[in-house]
């Protein structure tokens, strides 16, 4: 449970929990997790509000407004310049409960749609109609409408469908004093003239707007830059009386500062039915820059730049995505999609552009029509705000000046002196983005955890600023100005200019209650730094060896991008899928970690000034990873391979050190020990699981009264193996194996490793055991018994040499989680010692693909859905798996569904069964329901076919090499 809430704010939160019917948060947990954006700032608010409906926003507003308590509206929580947090405030998360998309007009191509509306989920509702939403920021699984309104998104599209200001209809509004409108725009003249006669508050709010303007016209004409990609400041000139007075379009883009929004209708844009991907290479990323006017007037949908510094940082952090094999040669690309009406027209669209392409003499040219290479590419697009937070050598960088833009035709100049301004500076960053708008993303190792890295900071955003400006520029391009870029806005525009933004908000907000230190009277840029305040490095028994041993270097990896709040695909984060609640969240997860990590680095009496003071103690930290499933994802899914399920297993290993445990890691953490007890009498021990004494064993053990006790089979897999090879001796010129008998398939499903000696043996192979029993150590591991866990791995390598086998013999895992833990936490956990085994160690899968590729393998033509273990996934992957497949004729479906949910240990947990079952339901139970009976369900994870079998009815899965045996069985 997470600390009550200081006296501070405890009226206040008292009041909106009695009122409201959402959610009120104002604990320490939910005060740390919202803290942060994802930006380099860090904000404790008071509270959190998560309302229910749109009357919870308006009775929220006035309490604060009542308190004198701001308020920050929040989406995603994506924002890169801090525009999404706030010190003290109320932040009011749309996200969580007011997402809908209300409706889309096929007709006038329109959507109305809640402020938490996520941008994926208007587009899954405008297909049907062929329809989409232009802007499409890199974030557009997870981002919201509300938060791309705020800072007038944009995306790889914008070149061709526009910002999100020029892309909203109409915006419903709640002012801060309670007043409601709805604003829109282009207007004729005598709309225009009709407004300042409506009644009331509102009318007084049109003449204010109206007088502003008509007193200032020249002003507005003269001092707003004319550029495509001009996010910085108040859109003032839309409310020029020639731009229509466009109170829509001026309220895009502010951040959250002048008013609430309640809904919006956006227009949307026709989808092209097919298309295709020019991908342009260039020797240097100034020539590509240099290349894109004269692509421009031939009206791609995307001008997208890239250079070979961020593919380098890719491949540093993690496996080569097969697509990049497509990239032509040269050092800088450009991502050039067309679109038409059938793929033949798409692909002649294609062909013309790359004929453009090449007049320039030194450009490469490849055509993508291949869709899954397509999107494979623009994945790595995607990742790049993620990718390029650590540089190919380990460095972290960082955001700050992340989206500055001039014209498109100035941009290769641009470029070459911000390179410049870099090296002045010995500083690194690794630039991409919107060439065709002339808009540059760019995260930088700025030393913001070295004693004088503010000062290095300060004075490169000022001259960066001052660069961008001098190519009549703007400083933010895309995501708004926020703390990181507003105190640098009177270097762009003169003063009269930076008046003109305070009295414009004032006309909204006069008592500045929303968002105040945003765009106008802005806080530092170089203050409230995430990085700022006490820090101690703790004693950590994990080595964290690709953050230099430091776990606060490692949880700093977490830069907010958010990947893991997508709710919908991917593995990552399936807790977050089930509950929805940001704190389960990897993200959410990271931020607890870094504030528990602040919260004990203060000398002492010094007050740690941190919301968790409580280190590796921490009842917040505890909760939060309570619900982790430690299913790896964030491990390969997050762009920036934030690892939570190692920072759980330290974390419960430093939690319980010297203190009793959950009941549950003594039952299910020692599991092995118990079920090689009860191999000596699985009779009785059956007799037992099913008796009445069954309940209360399963309490006594902390197992959920609603998981079944597996079946214990007459006899463990080793005893049979004794008998099998005792009748039939292996032939004496066959190739040696190691197979390993996990703790799971040796002593409660034999069968898959029987099934593996049949396969290996008629594949010609000798299949060996190690000379007594082995565990990886993983239930150990994983509720962070690490020294037990160490010593269970040694004992495991003592009887694999005892095998007396040459030391490169493979070794062969049956089961995803075991495999991976021999892997990749065996040499974490015991260094060189462990990495031989670690080396020589294959899937089932990947022995069969690798050792025996050429042997005929039977036909087996069935249909097959797979669910693929999370671990599997993360860590070894299933490249070989597909091929095997390939070979043996199955017509397989690889299920979109994530972690199983049972996730060893978790889903049989007292807690824990309705989260399991949760994240089963989202797709894979579904799915396993909807298959055929001739169907063909493939799990090779104990976990995974255990979750099937407890929840779909009836339902088994097989393991792969239960697949093989059984086209064996059937051949003639």
């Amino acid at each position: 449970m997470s600390r009550p809430s200081a006296a501070p704010g405890a009226d206040l939160a008292r009041e909106l929990a009695a009122t409201l019917r959402g959610d009120v948060r104002f604990g320490a947990a939910e005060r740390t997790v919202y803290s942060h954006d994802a930006s380099n700032y860090r904000h404790l608010p008071l509270g959190v509000v998560k309302p229910a409906d749109l009357d919870d926003v308006r009775t929220a507003l006035a309490l604060c407004r009542q308190y004198r308590v701001p308020v920050v509206p929040r989406g995603a929580g994506t924002s890169i310049g801090g525009q999404a947090i706030g010190p003290g405030a109320v932040v009011i998360d749309f996200r969580r409960h007011l997402g809908a998309v209300l409706g889309v007009d096929p007709e006038r191509r329109t959507a109305r749609v809640e402020p938490g509306a996520v941008l994926d989920d208007l587009q899954r509702a405008a297909r049907p109609y062929g329809l989409r939403f232009g802007p499409d920021p890199s974030t557009h699984s997870r981002c919201t409408l509300g938060g791309m309104i705020g800072n007038d998104s944009c995306g790889a599209h914008s070149v061709a469908w526009g910002r999100t200001a020029d892309n909203v209809e109409s915006l419903d509004l709640l002012l801060a004093d309670g007043t409601e409108l709805t604003v829109g725009g282009p207007l004729g003249p005598a709309e225009r003239a009709a407004l300042p006669g409506l009644p009331g508050p509102v009318g007084r709010l049109h003449r204010d707007l109206q007088a502003f303007t008509d007193r200032h016209l020249a002003l507005i004409r003269q001092g707003m830059p004319d550029l495509p990609r001009r996010t910085s400041g108040y859109p003032l000139d839309a409310l020029l009386p020639e731009r229509g007075h466009d109170l829509a379009r001026a309220l895009t883009g502010t951040e959250g500062t002048c008013a609430l929004l309640l809904g919006a209708t956006v227009r949307l844009v026709e989808e092209p039915p097919a298309r295709a991907l020019v991908v342009a290479g260039y020797p240097d990323e100034t020539a590509a820059a240099d290349a894109v006017p004269a692509l421009l007037p031939l009206r791609p949908l995307t001008v997208e730049g890239m250079a070979a510094d961020l593919i380098e940082a890719l491949l540093a952090a993690g496996p080569r995505p097969p697509a990049l094999d497509r990239l032509p040669a040269g050092a800088c690309w450009l991502f050039l999609e067309v679109g038409g009406a059938t793929p033949l027209e798409a692909y002649q669209a294609a062909r013309g552009l790359a004929d453009a392409v090449r007049r320039e003499r030194s450009a490469a040219v490849a055509l993508v029509t291949d869709p899954a290479e397509r999107r494979q590419l623009w994945g790595v697009r995607e990742a790049g705000a993620g990718i390029v937070t650590r540089l190919p050598d380990g460095g972290e960088a960082w955001p700050g000046w992340e989206d500055s833009a001039v014209p498109p035709e100035r941009l290769g100049d641009y470029l070459r002196d911000l390179r410049a301004l870099l090296r002045r500076h010995s500083l690194r960053g690794v630039p991409y983005g919107h060439f065709g708008e002339g808009c540059v993303h760019l995260r930088i190792d700025f030393p913001l955890t070295e004693p004088q890295g503010v000062l290095v900071f300060r004075e490169f955003m000022e001259q960066a600023a001052d660069l961008a400006v001098s190519y009549g520029g703007s400083l933010s391009g895309e995501h708004g100005d926020g703390q990181a870029r507003s105190e640098l806005l009177p270097r762009m525009y003169r003063p009269q200019i930076i008046g003109l933004f305070g009295e414009f908000k004032r006309i909204w907000d006069p008592e500045n209650l929303l968002n105040p230190g945003a765009l106008v009277d802005p806080r530092p840029l170089d203050a409230d730094l995430r990085f700022a305040g006490p820090l101690r490095e703790l004693p950590l028994a994990l080595p964290y060896e690709r953050d230099d041993g430091s776990l606060a270097k490692a949880v700093r990896r977490c830069v907010g991008v958010a990947k893991c709040v997508d709710p919908n695909t991917g593995v990552m984060c399936p807790s977050y899928m089930a509950t929805g609640e940001e704190r389960h969240s990897t993200r959410g997860r990271a931020r607890l970690l870094a504030e528990m990590l602040r919260g004990v680095g203060a000398p002492p009496g010094v007050p740690a000034g941190g919301a968790i003071p409580d280190g590796w103690r921490s009842p917040e930290v505890r909760e939060a990873l309570d619900l982790c499933l430690a299913c790896k994802g964030c491990a390969s899914d997050c762009p920036v391979h934030v690892d939570m399920a190692t920072y759980k297993t330290e974390f419960l290993h430093q939690h319980y050190r010297h203190r009793p445990r959950p009941v549950a890691h003594y039952s299910m953490g020692w599991l092995p020990l118990w079920l090689r007890a009860v191999a000596l009498a699985p009779g009785a021990a059956n007799l037992l699981a099913r008796s009445p004494a069954a309940g209360p064993l399963k309490r006594l053990g902390g197992v959920d009264p609603r998981r079944v006790v597996p079946v214990f089979p007459p006899e463990t897999f080793t005893r049979w193996y004794r008998r099998h090879r005792a009748a039939h001796p292996a032939p004496a010129d066959a190739r040696p194996v190691l197979l390993w008998p996990d703790t799971f398939s040796e002593h409660l499903q034999p069968n898959v490793l029987r099934a593996a000696v049949e396969v290996l043996e008629h594949l010609g192979f000798d299949v060996r055991l190690p000379a007594g029993p082995v565990c990886c150590g993983l239930t150990w591991y994983s509720t962070g018994q690490l020294g037990t866990a160490r010593r269970v791995m040694r004992r495991s390598l003592r009887a694999l040499a005892a095998a007396g086998l040459p030391e490169d013999t493979p070794v062969v895992g049956m089961d995803p989680s075991c495999t991976a833990t021999l892997r990749e936490d065996l040499p974490r956990l015991l260094g060189p010692d462990g990495r031989p085994l670690a080396e020589r160690t294959r899937t089932f899968a990947e022995f069969v693909d690798e050792y025996a590729p050429d042997a005929p393998l039977p036909q087996l033509p069935v249909d097959a859905v797979t669910q693929t273990h999370c671990h599997q996934h993360a860590v070894l992957g299933t490249a070989a798996d597909r091929r095997v497949e390939a070979r043996l004729g199955v017509r397989n479906r690889v299920l979109d569904s994530g972690c199983c949910g049972l996730a060893g240990n978790f889903g049989f947990e007292r807690g824990h069964f309705e989260v399991s079952r949760a994240i089963a339901e989202r797709v894979l139970l579904p799915e396993v329901r909807a298959a055929g009976q001739d169907t063909v369900i493939l799990a090779d994870g104990f976990s995974c076919r255990t979750q099937i079998s407890h929840l779909a009815e009836g339902r088994q899965a097989v393991h792969l090499a239960e697949l093989i045996q059984r086209a064996l069985r059937q051949q003639p």
